[in-house]
């Protein structure tokens, strides 16, 4: 089975919408479109007033694909009217829903996820992960320019430096993401430039950031080029993990308006500074239920060992009843297009390796366990357990692509200039 398979095998139908009140009785179909039936079914209209929703371009349509040849409908744009009628009726319910995968709660620019794929700033990501250095793409998402001639290399003040060098011996025992959270606040006060919180001067601190936490988590000074310091740092035998890092890097630069996103946001509206603003961001990063997921995926995949591993290691997790990690993600019900790059890249740098078959082998076994697709945090894994990257690096590669996301999202939020402060619903006692 080619890695690039697993997309046919998915039966993941979950909505960031399922908490909506619909009609009862109503089934919603599978896939991006709904039929004019559907759609008029989903939102309770009669289809006239469907129609007069299309021509006001609430709704978009196009020809379908079928021999009748009927017109279909986004089923996108159906969940957003539906999202809004529920907000009319019941403001303090669907404010609660939109805080998991709900409907929108900031404006922004930087990242759009639709129809099962992704956009930074309009460029599609996964051709961008293959054409374009990751210093690009930061540049992209800080400055809507791919442009990095007067960005990198960083010019790295002396105090800086100086400051990085003292700092090892603190931080070369340390795990490697354990190293960003211990870095940060020990360098944030000797960069006074990064108290100005204006576009261009943030944007220059992410360059600062993301080559001292380079630096960080290899030991060594930074290249202009961040793969190349990791790829010489952690595979100096593999020469050619360099394209497969700046690959990760990439593709885990920014994912809208997940956790640790809306946490650097938050803290982004309060007017921290970058150095916060990426703390912020790494405290919700490690969770368990966030890039701290990528440690279970690589745990599994060593507890199998090998293809003959795989069924018995997932049998006896599903009998627990406990979640296979790496797979199933509610923005992606046809495949994270991530995982599937990262993953046939791995399988085509490490072809024939017990790693590349013990990841086939899973794929396939989740395929006919549970019908759900592999999420990006099985291809870091893999990533790591093919090419035995030291320990904690799927995590780090995590941290240091997300790193440019969320600077791009705090510099939104900086030129928004207002506080996130939302209010909470009381459910406790009363006041006697």
């Amino acid at each position: 089975m080619e890695i690039g398979d697993w997309r046919l095998k998915s039966e993941d139908s979950q909505s960031p919408i399922s908490n909506l009140p619909i009609s009862k009785g109503f089934c919603m179909a599978q896939g991006n479109f709904l039929t004019a039936k559907e759609a008029a079914a989903m939102l309770e209209i009669s289809l006239p007033t469907l129609y007069a929703y299309v021509s006001r371009g609430l709704i978009r349509s196009e020809p379908g694909t079928g021999k009748s040849r009927a017109r279909r409908y986004r089923r996108a744009d159906v969940e957003a009217l539906l999202a809004r009628k529920a907000l009319r009726q019941n403001p303090a319910q669907a404010a609660e829903n939109a805080l998991h995968f709900g409907a929108p709660v900031l404006t922004s620019a930087v990242t759009l996820i639709e129809d099962g794929r992704f956009f930074y700033r309009g460029y599609e990501v996964t051709k961008l992960a293959q054409t374009t250095s990751f210093e690009a793409v930061a540049s992209l998402l800080w400055r809507d320019s791919l442009a990095t001639d007067d960005l990198f290399p960083p010019q790295l003040p002396p105090g800086l430096q100086q400051r990085m060098i003292a700092m090892q011996p603190i931080l070369q025992p340390l795990p490697l993401f354990e190293r960003f959270q211990v870095a940060l606040p020990l360098l944030a006060g000797h960069d006074l430039a990064a108290y100005d919180l204006a576009a261009t001067a943030v944007a220059q601190a992410g360059v600062r950031l993301l080559h001292l936490l380079s630096w960080a988590v290899t030991g060594e000074r930074p290249h202009a080029n961040i793969a190349a310091t990791l790829q010489q740092a952690w595979a100096p035998q593999i020469p050619t993990l360099q394209n497969l890092f700046n690959t990760a890097l990439i593709l885990c630069a920014d994912h809208e308006l997940n956790a640790s996103a809306f946490a650097a946001r938050v803290v982004a509206s309060a007017q921290a500074n970058p150095y916060a603003v990426v703390q912020a961001g790494l405290a919700a990063l490690q969770g368990a239920r966030h890039g701290g997921h990528t440690e279970r995926v690589v745990t599994l995949l060593r507890e199998a060992g090998s293809e003959a591993g795989v069924r018995p290691a997932v049998a006896a997790r599903l009998r627990r009843g406990e979640q296979i990690p790496g797979f199933g993600h509610l923005l992606y019900p046809n495949g994270d297009l991530r995982a599937r790059l990262l993953l046939d890249l791995v399988a085509r740098e490490f072809e024939g390796e017990t790693a590349v078959s013990t990841v086939q082998a899973l794929i396939q076994v989740m395929a006919e366990a549970t019908g759900q697709l592999p999420t990006i945090d099985l291809g870091l894994a893999a990533l790591a357990v093919a090419a035995e990257l030291p320990e904690g690096v799927p995590l780090a590669l995590f941290a240091l692509g997300r790193t440019a996301g969320w600077l791009g999202q705090a510099i939104e939020q900086y030129q928004e200039d207002q506080l996130i402060r939302p209010r909470a619903r009381y459910v406790g006692k009363r006041p006697v």
